[in-house]
């Protein structure tokens, strides 16, 4: 399928949670067809029959402006231990939970879904013997996903190397590694989500070191305009390129070398709840796009 443009819905939480109105700036206003839909959107500890009503407006809105569900992921709020949380219970509860996410996006018939692998407490990542035991199970709770997954048409699962130790993945050897221990009992493979902008490991700060690692193992990339050593999501624009390390051209190139040749380039662009940012939440998603479409055209 090539590279293809599309947006992350994160953007949309607490803003725009219509899907009618998502729908209609995702298509209308930013000329995008490709969504990474986010479980704050449509959550799976949710009401069953308020997530069926969220599903068919969901469905008609999409096909409506021809919009594809690709991908779903865990966002803002979803961004907890989940399948590291120290409490057997709690794990439990989130492996139960994720199986209703794969069920839900099965509904849209999403190539791929996925989250951070897991994040480990304080107190579980300073004892060794607890965090090599939960280590243990959060790869176990991705296997027994990634069969299930399976089971209902998914490509693949995805995590996203995050920036801290106790995130996970904040190297690329950690990366790897956390692929192949999951990849050694998978019904469907474990693969990235690869974010340009995450500032890991200070040894390895440079993005595209990064997608040259692992850009032909990331069916999508995340989007987002930052500065070194920080991981701003910021959009596009001549303020932001002007002292940026994301560059598209240089990007794109990164990844064709990488051995890429098919992926969802998804922009992640953050704005924080202040009044000099509320009206330009969309005028910096267009200008984002457009610095994209003079490289990507899907």
């Amino acid at each position: 399928m090539g590279y293809r443009l599309g947006i992350n819905m994160g953007f949309a939480i607490n803003k725009y949670i219509e899907p009618e109105v998502w729908g209609q700036i995702v298509a209308e206003e930013l000329g995008l067809h490709y969504i990474q839909l986010v479980a704050d959107l449509i959550n799976p500890f949710w009401d069953k029959e308020y997530i069926k009503d969220q599903i068919r407006r969901i469905k008609a809105i999409t096909k409506s402006q021809n919009i594809k569900v690709e991908s779903l992921f865990t966002s803002a709020f979803t961004r907890v231990n989940h399948l590291m949380n120290p409490d057997k219970e709690a794990r439990e509860m989130w492996q139960q939970w994720f199986e209703r996410f794969l069920e839900i996006g099965s509904e849209f018939e999403a190539r791929n879904i996925g989250s951070h692998f897991g994040i480990m407490t304080f107190d579980t990542y300073n004892n060794e013997e607890k965090r090599e035991y939960i280590l243990e199970k959060g790869i176990e709770g991705w296997q027994k996903l990634s069969w299930r997954a399976r089971k209902l048409g998914y490509k693949e699962l995805i995590f996203e190397p995050m920036s801290v130790p106790r995130e996970m993945g904040n190297t690329i050897a950690k990366t790897k590694y956390l692929l192949d221990r999951v990849n050694e009992n998978s019904g469907i493979p474990m693969k990235v989500c690869l974010d340009v902008g995450h500032a890991p490991d200070p040894s390895e700060r440079d993005p595209y070191v990064w997608v040259k690692a692992f850009g032909a193992n990331a069916p999508v990339i995340h989007l987002q305009q930052t500065v070194l050593n920080r991981s701003n999501h910021s959009p596009f624009t001549e303020e932001y390129n002007r002292d940026g390390i994301i560059e598209r051209g240089k990007l794109l190139k990164c990844i064709r070398e990488s051995g890429c040749e098919d992926a969802l380039l998804a922009f992640e662009i953050s704005h924080r709840e202040h009044c000099d940012y509320e009206e330009r939440i969309i005028p910096d998603l267009k200008a984002s796009v457009e610095y994209f479409r003079e490289v990507i055209n899907q």
